[in-house]
């Protein structure tokens, strides 16, 4: 550790040379600075850098090394580990390089490191062209695509990292490097599913596809009717095309308009199916649910960027989530997962998440470190609430939930739903038949762990 007239002198060349800003504990605006979307992360970097473009995060990083501390790096600061902040880290915080540019020649979207889900979304959407991207238009671009990347395109899409062309990366020595399928290939092997352990993504590059329409049935039900509705939605889907997805979803009756005033604040079973296609042929598709007495909900054709909105929830709230991928969904899983509704934790922004899979996911390139690509549905729990008297009571609910639908997991887990829960769980996001390998790219391109703010993998 450096010392502290040594540390001084380099923050101020560091506040002098930065294009963006400079934030140390102390500075006004500071704690707004660290506020990261779970509630829960309470952290406190030695500095953050906001860096405005590549040559700022050089610097950072630069500054970073000098002094012989961490890295965090920031996207969109969803990530529910809170891997954005590290206690007394560097953070480069990337949320001053959002631009995103679309290259209709190459079918192809370049997005900068910080950018969202909405700001690419709405770039792409006037082309009639899209990605797969998160469910939520805040998250980040970055963390998102380079942990692997699920969403309501990936049935149809693959996931987000199957799409990605290029990323460019500020390296743990300040160094830049490309990586794609012809240059650095194993580092960009690494980077499908590896996260953010290998540098800072300062910009990636996604494939696009085709999206000229897209359509919603949101149906709202009664809990006691829910088994019928889950059942009846894992039918639709085995019977659909890839361009059919959705998820079923426990969750607190929002004020909404098309939710009736008797399920507002009440525990509430929603069906959403989405369709990359026409609002015609979701009718035809979806027909089985519409005949069910739901009794409420809207049907129509929604921009996809729109949707993407959905299901957004503001920043500050406390989050503990977790996950299992699932080998099926037969008729004894949909009764526990209806009967775990029960204690759900209502009135909260709190969500207990079905996701199916397969289509492009399971037809996807099975070299990559994403070993949860052939499982066939995914359990979510997703426990968002305000008041800290609730942390107990939401936490075992989450834990209730894996372990009741343990029993149908294949083991595997996408790390960008989790926290921290062990070095285990790491392997299993990242297969343990690419762990070696994975620590190997690590040492090369990390070998102090100087960006540990991950699930992290250790250099070899």
């Amino acid at each position: 550790m450096a010392s502290l007239s040594k540390a001084g002198a380099a923050l101020a060349v560091l506040r002098e040379e930065l294009a963006g800003a400079v934030f140390a504990p102390g500075d006004a605006g500071y704690d707004e600075a660290r506020a990261v979307y779970n509630g829960m992360i309470d952290r406190r970097p030695a500095v953050i850098a906001q860096c405005a473009d590549v040559g700022d995060v050089i610097r950072a990083v630069r500054f970073a090394r000098e002094l012989d501390l961490p890295v965090a790096v920031r996207g969109g600061g969803h990530s529910v580990a809170g891997t954005a902040l590290g206690d007394g880290a560097v953070v480069v915080d990337l949320r001053r390089m959002r631009q995103v540019d679309v290259d209709l020649e190459a079918r192809a979207v370049r997005v900068g490191g910080g950018a969202t889900m909405s700001d690419m979304d709405r770039a792409t959407q006037p082309y009639g062209l899209a990605t797969t991207g998160g469910r939520a238009s805040t998250t980040g671009v970055g963390g998102f695509v380079l942990g692997g990347g699920t969403g309501w395109l990936d049935r149809i899409f693959g996931l987000a990292v199957d799409n990605l062309r290029e990323v460019e990366l500020v390296t743990a020595d300040a160094g830049q490097v490309r990586a794609s399928a012809r240059e650095n290939p194993e580092l960009f092997w690494a980077l499908h599913g590896g996260g953010g352990n290998f540098g800072v993504a300062t910009a990636l590059t996604l494939g696009l596809h085709e999206l000229p329409e897209f359509s919603i049935a949101l149906l709202l039900f009664a809990p006691e009717d829910g088994p019928e509705a889950v059942r009846t939605f894992r039918d639709v889907i085995a019977a659909g095309p890839d361009g059919l997805s959705g998820a079923t979803i426990y969750l607190t009756g929002p004020p909404f308009e098309f939710v009736p005033e008797q399920m507002v604040g009440q525990l509430v079973c929603a069906v959403l199916v989405t369709h990359a296609g026409s609002l015609d042929l979701l009718h035809e598709l979806a027909a089985p649910l519409l005949a069910l007495p739901y009794e409420g909900g809207l049907v129509g054709e929604m921009p996809y960027a729109d949707v993407q909105c959905m299901i957004d929830d503001p920043p500050g709230l406390r989050n503990y989530w977790s996950a299992e991928y699932l080998t099926g969904m037969p008729d004894d899983l949909v009764e526990v997962y209806c009967a775990l509704s029960a204690s759900e934790p209502v009135p909260t922004a709190t969500q207990h998440i079905l996701f199916p899979q397969g289509g492009a996911i399971a037809a996807g390139p099975h070299a990559y470190p994403v070993p949860y690509r052939d499982a066939a549905w995914v359990a979510h729990p997703f426990a968002v609430w305000e008041d800290p008297a609730d942390d107990t009571r939401a936490v075992d609910w989450v834990r209730e939930v894996r372990a009741a639908v343990k029993p149908w997991s294949t083991g595997d887990v996408y790390l960008n739903f989790i926290g921290d829960e062990g070095a285990e769980r790491v392997r299993a996001g990242l297969g343990a038949e690419n762990l070696l390998r994975l620590e190997k790219v690590k040492r090369a391109y990390d070998p102090d762990n100087v960006f540990r703010f991950n699930h992290n993998i250790r250099p070899l």
